[in-house]
């Protein structure tokens, strides 16, 4: 009964609207995240009916589907974009590793929780994400109208709701940026944080307004279709985490309003889609399915308003290509903190470079892993055959957090890491990082670093390192019932550096370095000392080094190349023997990963070093055994032996990783190391010629806190195996 009313006054309309005038068509779309995507599914249905929409509306997600539609993009190409695009890792503001500075991929990638530090006191951020991606996403999208400003001025008009969250109050977008309006419309509290908009700060507009039917009635919409996306308040069985609970608060007033809304439509579209959550973006397909199905229900309607729509207007579709373009000059403004150089150096951004939406979006990414702005909008303009790039920034006014980290391995046993960072400490472009590791062995470092961009950075570190541990003994000829010694090993290093970094990859350095020492065991004593001494002395030397690192994750990587090389120049030492003699000593490690099938990695780890002049002290020959991956000085890793087992002045070893996910972060491994140690290796080229061999063969998994890794080494060499385990990022 109640289609055949609807079909009758759409039939009086068309009989009324044939005489005066052709009726304006209004799309009201509303909120509802992941479900959102049902709206294209729709809008298909649509199109094949030939509907012409003269007005669009909407909603967080709704805004979002529906400003892309008012542009020019068809339903078809919608469905492209939003099937291809990984939401989730957008909601997160997760970029690839490649966008890190380098500094961060050397220094952090540690912790697993951080927080805010405000005027001295821990605090909680605002929401999930900054959204930076999504504003990102969607400038690159919307980069076809940059330059229309009201978006009635659209090839279909459109307005979008947001919330003032000061006062609840909903406010109607419909002017100035467009990428910022949907951002700000979508912006779902905890999960984006607010954004400010003429002075306002807004939140997603469902708060307010999820299905603005009124706004649009109130815009002259003679036929109003509104796609309701909604879903229903849940049950107290599935209100089991904060989110969940909060969205059944946001939703009292949200499905309340709603249910007001519908006396302004006329055609009332809701798919079943009430199993979906907002997040169910993986499920997209199946969501669009969903709203295919709903809006074919409706089809006689579609066809009785299509027929009266006889005039038609000229159609602007949008080609989803990438448009290369050459910057002729650069403005960059919001900037108070942070320089110029500074800010166009993370971009790798120069007037004459060619770029492209796609890659500015990309380039936006590298200045976002930053983590030192709240927003980065850009524009695009051409003018006289001239192309501008106009970037906005807000400077995050957050300048400290606190981090934390956990790790278990064989050497340091548990540890607890405190990271504390510091912004703009004393200069524009600086930071500090302090690290306090607390467990069984205390230990601490600090670096400070002002990052100049473009050009040369400067630095100073300092830390100091403790350890315990069972080390073989090689008797002399005055013990012979000792095969290991309690080594008690402490450094106390000091470094000035001055470095220079490009491409995120590549860092180049020299710098000065004070050491101190101090090598014991107790295991071995005398009569007029209770322990012997290996090593008690400051060292002073001069260090340069070459890093590359394009891993596209520190651990269980799948792609790309590293490298670590660099020389030490010993050039004085209080000497606690008397006998100290200036040295170098060369240490360098490479690697690189390759994946075929997307399930099997093939990782290949290089590494070597290398003393010239005979140093006195043994602390300064290299120790090769245990996995560790936070072994310092000439300390190295070795399957199939014990820590520090193998030793001489030179070294060279390869390492072969074959490691297949056969589950989503879940990882088995086989590998095989083999290396020759000898007291001058560089005169002696049968490499092959005594080469020690160890095996492993392990599980590994991705967890929030690091990876968690059980590993079964052994060695034909000596017959002997072991059991190794770790838990947690390496610090």
């Amino acid at each position: 009964m109640k289609r055949k009313f609807l079909l009758a006054i759409i039939f009086c309309s068309a009989i009324v609207f044939s005489q005066e005038k052709q009726p304006k068509v209004g799309l009201v779309l509303s909120g509802g995240g992941a479900k959102g995507f049902a709206h294209i599914g729709v809008l298909k249905e649509l199109e094949k009916a030939g509907v012409q929409i003269d007005m669009i509306g909407g909603t967080s997600m709704g805004a979002i589907v529906g400003g892309l539609y008012a542009i020019g993009y068809s339903a078809n190409q919608i469905e492209k974009i939003v099937t291809e695009t990984d939401f989730l890792a957008l909601l997160r503001d997760e970029n690839p590793r490649e966008t890190k500075p380098f500094f961060e991929k050397e220094y952090g990638e540690t912790e697993f929780i951080t927080l805010p530090v405000m005027n001295g006191k821990i605090g909680f951020p605002r929401a999930i994400s900054k959204g930076q991606n999504i504003l990102g996403f969607m400038s690159s999208l919307l980069r076809p109208v940059d330059s229309i400003l009201k978006f009635k001025n659209l090839p279909i008009p459109f307005f979008c709701v947001a919330t003032d969250i000061e006062t609840g109050q909903q406010v109607l977008l419909e002017e100035g940026s467009l990428p910022m309006a949907l951002r700000a419309s979508g912006s779902f509290p905890t999960l984006l944080s607010p954004v400010e908009i003429d002075g306002k700060l807004l939140i997603d507009g469902g708060v307010s307004n999820n299905f603005p039917a009124d706004i649009m009635k109130e815009k002259g919409a003679d036929i109003i279709i509104g796609i309701d996306v909604q879903g229903k308040l849940n049950e107290r069985t599935k209100l089991n985490s904060a989110v969940a609970i909060l969205n059944q608060i946001v939703s009292y007033k949200m499905y309340e309003n709603s249910a007001d809304q519908l006396k302004n439509i006329d055609v009332y579209i809701h798919p079943n889609i009430y199993e979906y959550s907002v997040i169910d973006f993986d499920k997209g397909k199946e969501i669009l399915e969903r709203g295919a199905i709903a809006a074919a229900e409706k089809r006689e309607f579609f066809d009785k308003i299509a027929a009266m729509q006889i005039v038609k207007r000229d159609e602007f579709k949008i080609e989803i290509k990438e448009e290369f373009f050459y910057i002729d000059s650069i403005a960059v403004s919001g900037n108070d903190r942070y320089t110029r150089s500074y800010i166009l150096g993370k971009l790798n951004l120069k007037v004459n470079d060619s770029s492209s939406m796609i890659k500015l979006a990309k380039q936006i990414s590298y200045l976002s892993a930053t983590n030192n702005f709240d927003r980065i909008n850009y524009r695009v303009f051409k003018e006289n055959g001239k192309t501008t790039v106009n970037f906005m920034v807000t400077e995050s006014r957050e300048k400290a957090s606190l981090s934390l980290g956990v790790h278990y391995d064989y050497l340091y046993k548990s540890g607890l890491l405190i990271n504390y960072k510091h912004k703009r400490l004393l200069s524009r472009n600086d930071l500090l990082s302090a690290n306090l590791i607390i467990g069984d062995n205390l230990r601490f470092d600090a670096t400070y670093f002002i990052d100049n961009g473009f050009y040369l950075s400067t630095g100073i570190k300092t830390r100091y390192n403790h350890f315990r541990a069972l080390a073989p003994f090689t008797s002399n000829g005055g013990v012979t019932n000792i095969n290991k010694v309690n080594l008690k090993y402490s450094d106390a290093t000091t470094q000035a550096f001055i470095q220079t970094a490009f491409r995120r990859k590549f860092a180049v350095g020299l710098g000065a370095e004070f050491k101190g020492l101090d090598v014991t065991t107790e295991t071995l004593n005398s009569a007029t000392t209770n322990s012997t001494v290996y090593d008690n002395s400051f060292y002073a030397n001069a260090f340069g080094y070459l890093k590359f690192d394009s891993y596209d994750k520190k651990v269980f990587p799948t792609k790309g190349f590293f490298g670590d090389i660099g020389f030490k120049w010993y050039a004085w030492s209080s000497d606690f023997n008397d006998n100290f003699k200036p040295f170098t000593q060369a240490k360098g490690k490479i690697g690189f990963a390759t994946t075929f099938w997307n399930t099997l990695t093939f990782q290949y780890t290089g590494e070597g070093g290398f003393s010239f002049g005979n140093p006195e002290s043994n602390v300064f020959d290299f120790y090769l055994g245990g996995n560790n991956g936070n072994y310092i000085n000439t300390f190295v890793s070795f399957f199939g032996y014990e820590f520090s087992e193998l030793t001489d002045t030179s070294f060279v070893k390869s390492e072969f990783n074959f490691r297949y996910q056969f589950y989503p972060k879940n990882y088995v491994s086989l590998i095989a190391n083999y290396a020759r140690l000898q007291d001058d290796l560089l005169q002696d080229i049968d490499i092959f010629s005594d080469v020690k061999s160890g095996y492993a063969l392990g599980y590994g998994y991705e967890s929030f806190v690091g990876p968690i890794e059980l590993k079964y080494a052994w060695s034909p060499d000596n017959n002997n195996n072991y059991i190794i385990f770790n838990l947690g990022f390496w610090f």
